[in-house]
């Protein structure tokens, strides 16, 4: 049965959709972006902006009863390539190995008018 995650920690939803959901032993988060969880965007570098994302993907995992030790898949989403070596060593400073298996996708525009969207799949 699926059952939705939901933490005041993070950002909340701003559509139909849950910060995470599990469905047996998988979790599966919402694309998240470098709002506080008032909602707000930061300003700041690509390494800050990144480790907001973490931070807020790290609350939602906990809530799910799950850690960054957990999680299998990473999609992450840019507007621009030029920031992968900066999006890159914030990132890794949350994972060890075995890193989870990870896509970045670089696109026209993302929610917000962010540069930089995470999500993740964890596995219990």
């Amino acid at each position: 049965m699926k059952q939705a995650v939901l933490t005041d920690k993070a950002p909340q939803p701003i559509g139909p959709f849950s910060q995470a959901v599990r469905m047996g032993s998988m979790i599966f988060t919402s694309g998240q972006v470098y709002q506080t969880s008032d909602g707000k965007l930061i300003e700041g570098t690509i390494a800050e902006k990144t480790n907001q994302i973490m931070e807020n993907l790290k609350s939602v995992l906990e809530a799910a009863g799950v850690t960054f030790d957990d999680v299998v898949k990473t999609t992450i989403y840019v507007t621009d390539l030029g920031i992968y070596a900066d999006l890159n060593e914030a990132y890794g400073k949350y994972l060890k190995e075995p890193f989870p298996a990870r896509e970045t996708v670089c696109v026209k525009s993302l929610p917000l008018g962010a540069d930089i969207e995470i999500s993740m799949v964890a596995v219990v």
